[in-house]
């Protein structure tokens, strides 16, 4: 395993800082370094080749290479741009990814997805706090983002969870070092009508280091060598995947106001629904609602009256919550939690999912589901 001062992206930044500064020897000894660490690093070696074209003649464009093909010359100048542009506005480490508002106290970290610039961040679950650990060049759909239906070549926009590990020696070659799939299409997915399968973070095959960035059939795909680090810090069936067209990241104050404001609005439906007064319950449910099975607001609180009576006015406990606001949604949030039912001398525990819609100033539920 190549040592930390010798990542691919740092080698690269170093060949362009010492190139911007007129050192070409240097230049050209981080790109030797580079291809000889990384052999199969097809950018790496297109650099180096301009790099030593540069001791003879003028280069005025990246990949100057006479005859190359246009579309592998295209895909290698995007990877280029991706990598560098994603590494010289890393966020800031006091800032906070909007979409992260509360993880529960079992999920290690979140990986968020940042398509357009094609990166992957990993976020340490440090409490109230969450910490930047490291962050990876990824591969998005050819197509890009916002997947609603099999075959369109798309990666999905939404919060979702890893769902297995696929060992390397299950696979074949393509997919590298292995797979975490995810559980797309989810309940929101479902809900509106999206489907296809089979999304997976996985690897790249032996004779390749990376692929460009649009390149995959919507799946996001990193190196062989990030995989393998992204391993340790998964955990199977708890770790969400938020995947974005582009993040926000805002101040820790802001994020956590409205961290806060979506604790609030959470406590306040379990509240109501220990009122058991089916009116006040209602208040926090949008005219468009939809339940799992279908139902309307009407018809699923008719169904779920008899659940609802059986509180009796008791105080219920909401625990391992996790709360995102849902990309790609202007405002929506998505919690997930359980609900410890106290009734008689027993515990009645239901594991939910709400996807909360902001109409007009009022925080509404969508749609709700028990998982």
């Amino acid at each position: 395993m190549p040592a930390a001062n010798t990542d691919p992206d740092a080698l690269l930044i170093a060949v362009y800082e010492a190139l911007s500064a007129n050192r070409l020897k240097e230049a050209q000894a981080k790109a030797d370094e580079l291809v000889t660490i990384y052999p199969n690093f097809r950018l790496g070696h297109l650099i180096r080749g301009d790099l030593l074209m540069m001791h003879a003649s003028a280069v005025r464009k990246f990949g100057a290479t006479e005859n190359a093909p246009v579309g592998k010359m295209t895909d290698l100048r995007d990877e280029a741009m991706a990598r560098l542009n994603s590494l010289r506005k890393r966020p800031d480490l006091d800032l906070m990814p909007r979409s992260v508002l509360q993880l529960m106290g079992q999920q290690k970290t979140v990986l968020v997805v940042d398509a357009k610039n094609s990166r992957l961040y990993v976020y340490e679950n440090q409490g109230e706090q969450l910490k930047l650990l490291s962050d990876y060049y990824i591969s998005q759909g050819k197509f890009g983002t916002d997947k609603t239906r099999e075959g369109d070549q798309k990666t999905p926009i939404g919060v979702y969870y890893i769902t297995s590990h696929l060992a390397k020696s299950r696979l074949p070659d393509f997919y590298g070092a292995g797979a975490l799939p995810i559980n797309y299409p989810n309940e929101w997915d479902k809900a509106n009508g999206r489907n296809g399968s089979g999304i997976w973070l996985h690897g790249t095959p032996s004779d390749s280091y990376s692929r460009p960035p649009l390149a995959s059939d919507g799946c996001v795909v990193l190196t062989n060598q990030d995989l393998e680090k992204l391993f340790s810090s998964v955990q199977i069936g708890k770790t969400p995947v938020i995947i974005s067209n582009h993040v926000e990241f805002i101040g820790k104050a802001k994020w956590q106001s409205e961290r806060d404001a979506a604790i609030k609005m959470t406590n306040k439906w379990r509240h109501d629904a220990e009122s058991t007064d089916l009116a006040r319950l209602s208040t926090n449910y949008s005219k468009k609602f939809k339940s799992d099975s279908g139902d309307d607001l009407k018809a699923w609180l008719a169904k779920n009256r008899d659940t609802l009576a059986s509180f009796s006015g008791q105080a219920t406990k909401l625990r391992d919550v996790s709360l995102f606001r849902y990309p790609g949604q202007n405002e929506m949030i998505v919690g997930t939690f359980t609900q410890d039912i106290p009734i008689g001398k027993t515990i009645k525990s239901i594991r939910k999912r709400q996807y909360w819609s902001k109409e007009g100033s009022q925080w509404k539920i969508i749609y709700e589901a028990n998982i």
